[in-house]
């Protein structure tokens, strides 16, 4: 039956691109947009205000124009992994953490667009802590 509705507004649609999905780890294509500088004004930001302090980033207006979603995914890239969230708040070289990551090989690992991708269950919340706690001391 034909709908008028496009696709993305019908009930269970799927591989609907959205504007916080991230295009290179959806599809394996490079995300538009950021030239070498402001990926390195990214970099200085995070490690000046923490990773995932978007709103401290925006408010510095060192990245004009530049929305959470797309910071988010170019710092995905800078991380070399999809999960962020066991680095919140951290002030760290994303760049340090992506040169370990690129190291990381075997075939529990799985990759898109050279980004380390779950593919295991959730972690608890003492889990992530764990993490958080270890990324800290590292």
């Amino acid at each position: 039956m034909y709908s008028a509705k496009p696709r993305s507004m019908t009930a269970g649609a799927r591989n609907v691109l959205r504007s916080n999905d991230s295009a290179s780890l959806w599809n394996c294509t490079l995300s538009p947009g950021w030239t070498d500088e402001e990926s390195e004004t990214l970099r200085k930001a995070l490690m000046k205000f923490g990773i995932g302090n978007w709103a401290k980033i925006i408010e510095s207006n060192c990245l004009p124009g530049k929305t959470n979603a797309q910071m988010n995914l170019q710092l995905q890239r800078l991380l070399g992994q999809q999960s962020t969230a066991e680095f919140a708040s951290l002030h760290i070289d994303p760049k340090v953490v992506g040169a370990k990551n690129a190291k990381i090989q075997g075939p529990h690992i799985k990759r898109k667009n050279n980004c380390i991708v779950n593919t295991g269950g959730k972690l608890s919340r003492e889990e992530l802590k764990q993490r958080v706690i270890s990324n800290r001391e590292k």
